[in-house]
């Protein structure tokens, strides 16, 4: 067993060895050309030894910081993490599978590793000329790949975090996450003077919060899965009023984002949750949650106004057809009559290649710099037909592994109950994905897959307590 430790230890040192003279080199060639990119190399460098010798706290210290790197767009920072993310992943799976240590993974990892690979696809081809456009869109399809793959590889990291920490414990530390945004938020509503001009407030008017995420829409997914988490911590704690003053707060900040399909997301969430149980202590906790989000959301002149602008679409107007709906969008300023004729745009070019589509994150240059603010349509002029139904096949078996892992554990047990949690913001992204781009809120999908990989834990290990060699405490659990 020591002889074991020992080699692991000896090939961990060699690695990192030949890590810090690769890095050396590399820092030679970019010094002169990229001077940011040598100041990020030579952060790396105590980040990836933190990142081996406490790999728990590493992991949840970036699970923390991902929350905070929007603001910073421009400067390339959340596309740097991401990459350094993935880099970190392989590089620890790589030491453990020549170590001969176990890399955990589930049913659902490899088929997330399959889909990711078919995706890949579609970049293999634009080059080639297999899509509707030419190389020139291939830098855009490459970062949305490897914006899947480092979906991928959050999962695959919180993986390695079984048998070292509690489920429990990974979630928990997640709503550290919400700090620096909801505490943005906060000054952006109160006291936005005093933000510099890359955390103001969104919107045409300027009053659209959105904390360190990069839009308000964004904010309001990501509000949306911290409400689901804190009314599961609420359902465990015996202390509940500090977790009804969160909800509380994610509730009012909710409201101040100001998105219309929030509202839509919101009360598909609540009518999913109650639905199985349902009783009048549940139906009331219920409306009345509701009531509040829609009731402050009205409040507001500019949700009067998004909420009246509904009347003179073909939602409500039985006079107002669709072809109507998009001739009124040429001259007014009605959202949802401009998306009807976004889409009739989208999917008129998308009948040219209906097979294969245009290729990975096209959309946007289809429809004239604008996103499609359909992800159904958007999967289809970027996919095709085959695209399409994989973008569908994905969403459906991350829906049938939340149920399967629901029904697997006991009832009345936190796992249980945080499946049924995640069931109703799960079912409540498809509805929102027909008016919104659901699919590029980052941050939301990066918590998502965290989730997705603690939930399919075995919850009933309990962990053990050793003492290493250097004489220092450290938790394990049984295999």
């Amino acid at each position: 067993m020591l002889t074991n430790q020992r080699a692991h230890s000896s090939i961990l040192s060699l690695l990192i060895g030949l890590s810090g003279v690769g890095i050396g080199i590399f820092a030679g060639f970019i010094a002169g050309a990229k001077p940011l990119y040598l100041y990020l190399l030579l952060v790396s460098v105590p980040v990836v030894i933190f990142f081996f010798a406490r790999f728990a706290q590493a992991v949840i210290g970036l699970l923390i910081l991902r929350s905070t790197l929007d603001p910073w767009s421009s400067q390339q920072l959340p596309a740097a993490f991401a990459v350094g993310l993935d880099a970190l992943t392989l590089m620890y799976v790589t030491v453990k599978l020549l170590t001969g240590q176990r890399v955990h993974t589930d049913g659902f990892w490899w088929f997330f590793a399959g889909w990711v690979v078919v995706q890949g696809l579609w970049v293999i081809l634009l080059p080639l000329g297999g899509l509707g456009l030419d190389a020139s869109l291939l830098p855009e399809s490459i970062r949305e790949w490897i914006r899947l793959f480092s979906w991928l590889m959050v999962y695959l990291l919180v993986m390695q975090l079984k048998e070292r920490l509690p489920p429990e414990k990974v979630i928990s530390g997640l709503f550290l996450a919400l700090v620096i945004p909801v505490t943005v938020a906060l000054l952006q509503i109160f006291v936005p003077s005093i933000l510099p001009p890359f955390l103001a407030a969104g919107g045409d008017d300027g009053s659209r919060i959105k904390g360190t995420i990069g839009h308000s829409n964004g904010f309001v997914t990501f509000l949306l899965l911290f409400i689901g988490l804190t009314y599961w911590k609420l359902k465990q704690s015996r202390q509940y009023l500090p977790w009804l003053l969160l909800l509380g707060l994610l509730a009012f900040l909710y409201v101040n984002t100001k998105a219309l399909f929030g509202l839509m997301m919101v009360a598909t969430f609540v009518l999913v949750l109650i639905a199985p149980r349902l009783n009048i202590p549940n139906f009331i906790g219920g409306a009345i949650f509701l009531v509040l989000i829609i009731g402050l959301f009205a409040s507001t002149e500019f949700g009067r106004e998004r909420l009246s602008s509904i009347a003179n679409t073909p939602l409500l107007n039985p006079d107002i057809d669709v072809w109507r709906a998009i001739l009124l969008s040429q001259g007014d300023t009605n959202s949802f009559n401009w998306r009807l004729a976004h889409w009739n745009l989208l999917l008129n070019a998308w009948q040219q290649f209906p097979i294969l589509g245009y290729g990975l994150a096209s959309a946007q240059a289809i429809g004239k710099g604008y996103l499609a603010h359909n992800d159904y349509i958007r999967a289809l002029v970027e996919g095709g037909i085959v695209g399409f139904v994989t973008f569908l096949v994905f969403l459906g078996v991350q829906g049938i592994r939340i149920i399967q892992l629901m029904q697997s554990a006991p009832r009345g047990s936190a796992k249980r109950d945080l499946c049924s949690i995640m069931l109703a913001l799960f079912l409540s992204i498809p509805v929102a994905m027909i008016t919104e781009n659901i699919w590029s809120h980052t941050t939301l999908f990066f918590y998502w897959m965290t989730l997705m990989a603690v939930a399919g834990w075995d919850w009933n290990q309990r962990s053990t307590v050793s003492v290493n060699p250097s004489g220092q405490l450290s938790s394990s659990f049984p295999n």
